[in-house]
């Protein structure tokens, strides 16, 4: 048995990605933040659809076309494969600790 919210990495100069499950059609994470962001002019672009829950902290998500999320700890949302987003902000004075569930590729034909 494991505790998301324990045991978190004392050393965060930068986010810390750990993946806690993987098959051929799924991989969750446990993502770790203080104070971080994505770097100004960058985005994810990803295959996969990710669905992810706020567990702690605060977070900002901004998306390419302009909208915004401000995240508390138990909101979650599903973002699409190619969908461009990123993170504005999150909290820096506790850890926002993130759950991320990757799934279904987007190149994947479903039947």
């Amino acid at each position: 048995m494991a505790n998301l919210l324990t045991e978190l990495p004392e050393n965060l100069c930068e986010e810390v990605f750990e993946t806690l499950m993987r098959s051929p059609d799924c991989r969750i994470e446990r993502i770790v933040s203080l104070g971080h962001s994505t770097a100004a002019g960058q985005w994810y672009d990803q295959d996969e659809h990710e669905w992810v829950v706020l567990l702690s902290g605060s977070a900002v998500l901004a998306y390419e076309d302009g909208r915004s999320l401000a995240m508390a700890p138990g909101d979650y949302v599903n973002i699409p494969a190619h969908v461009r987003h990123r993170v504005d902000a999150t909290d820096p004075t506790i850890p926002s600790v993130w759950l991320a569930v990757f799934y279904g590729a987007a190149n994947q034909i479903e039947s």
